[in-house]
């Protein structure tokens, strides 16, 4: 209810700014349909810098060079500025035609009214939602309604360096580990790195705090099938709290039994010096080894430590937010877009990123990319969390404040649960 009343007070307010423009004799010329003779010019912001950024532009390049009819105009914000100022322009009638949004930070835009459903503006568009991967799809769908168009995951997987595994007798002949899939058989697994390679080696080099193990904990927790840390009608904390500490105990078990380094003051550039063993992280790095000279690396999914097969994961997703005028034209012309991004998903690729039309995996310039093909089923096994918009105070509050404590052993993974299940009721219930 909240989200629609929000959505409705935007609305008349910008309706109201509407006919203001109107009487002041202004004009929009760019409103005609996307077919015909005048060019719809669509503004498009977005939070992408290096590799993504340069590839974004390479689509929206490409885009306009093959609809003539149809101009979009990308600018580049700043990562910490972006969210703000995409709200706060909305909130004023200046916002732009596209935007990006990240899933996670979806429930809120749609609690903030600032942006719009797509079905109508996707069906004039001919879109075909079924050519999304569904998983990703779920994820933006709020209420039985589309809310942005995902155009790709970027996961949490494995990497791993083939020397150190070979070194180690753990590489096979096909360039992959030798590793059971299992709880167990990683530690095994870890346990053999560490008593193989030189004692400089780490084993596995993961953050000490914050994202990275909140994301093994959460892949782990996802795999035994627990529950999202909120119930179905998001009013209420429902960890499960047996997975929960299950999970925790697995992973401070990593810190104790010392296959992670700790106190890594840089565990990205540990794996990049060719001095860790194996890095779970997101895929967004597989650029990064790429371009690290004599780094040979393999990327996996994680493993199957437990009953099902899961994993952390975001989407980019292309979203209409809420504009003045909510030109047909336009936002046919804007799906129009965002469904050929997510159709040329081997371009956005580039980065690491999966793309979010399984069709993509099937172009031959996607297959040439090396590494994405050994991790792109990861798609399908994301675990997103529910549409609440409180997931990341959530997150920072609750879930990164007390696991932190659970990794250097100032709080049993027990205690952990009691703390987070208190404090996500409190955030919740603000």
């Amino acid at each position: 209810m909240k989200r629609r009343m929000g959505l409705l007070a935007l609305t008349l307010l910008l309706s109201l700014s509407t006919v203001l423009s109107a009487c002041s004799g202004s004009n929009d010329s760019a409103g005609n349909d996307a077919s015909g003779d005048e060019k719809v010019t669509l503004s498009f912001w977005t939070l992408f810098d290096g590799g993504d950024g340069a590839n974004m532009q390479t689509l929206v390049d490409e885009f306009n060079k093959t609809h003539p009819n149809i101009e979009v105009k990308n600018t580049k914000l700043a990562w910490g500025e972006y969210y703000t100022k995409l709200i706060t322009a909305v909130g004023n009638g200046n916002g732009p035609d596209i935007g990006i949004s990240h899933s996670s930070r979806l429930p809120d835009l749609i609690d903030q009214g600032v942006v719009t459903e797509l079905d109508t503006p996707a069906t004039d568009a001919g879109v075909d939602w079924n050519s999304y991967n569904q998983n990703l799809l779920d994820a933006v769908t709020v209420d039985g309604q589309h809310y942005a168009a995902p155009i790709d995951t970027h996961p949490f997987i494995m990497f791993y360096n083939k020397k150190l595994l070979k070194d180690a007798g753990l590489l096979g002949e096909d360039g992959k580990p030798i590793l059971e899939q299992s709880a167990d058989g990683f530690l095994t697994f870890l346990q053999t790195l560490k008593e193989k390679l030189p004692a400089k080696v780490t084993p596995f080099a993961l953050s000490n705090n914050n994202d990275d193990p909140y994301r093994l904990w959460w892949s782990l927790y996802s795999q035994m099938g627990g529950n999202d840390v909120v119930s179905d009608d998001l009013k209420s904390a429902a960890i499960d709290k047996e997975k929960g500490i299950k999970a925790a105990e697995y992973v401070q078990k990593l810190f104790t039994e010392g296959y992670i380094k700790k106190n890594d003051p840089d565990f990205y550039k540990n794996f990049q010096s060719g001095t860790s063993a194996i890095i779970m992280t997101g895929v967004w790095t597989t650029g990064t080894w790429e371009s690290t000279k004599g780094l040979e690396f393999g990327a996996m999914p994680i493993p199957k430590f437990y009953d099902q097969e899961a994993t952390w994961g975001d989407s980019h997703t292309i979203i209409l937010p809420l504009t003045q005028d909510e030109d047909p034209a336009k936002r046919k012309a804007a799906m129009i877009f965002a469904d050929y991004v997510a159709d040329n998903g081997q371009v956005w690729a580039k980065a690491g990123h999966i793309p979010s039309k399984p069709s993509v995996l099937e172009k031959q310039e996607f297959k040439d990319l090396p590494y994405r093909s050994d991790y792109a089923e990861v798609a399908s096994v994301v675990k997103f969390s529910k549409h609440s918009t409180k997931n990341a105070q959530i997150r920072d509050e609750a879930a990164f404040k007390f696991l932190n404590e659970v990794w250097v052993s100032k709080m049993t993974p027990a205690d952990a649960m009691n703390n987070m299940e208190a404090a996500i009721q409190k955030i919740l219930s603000e």
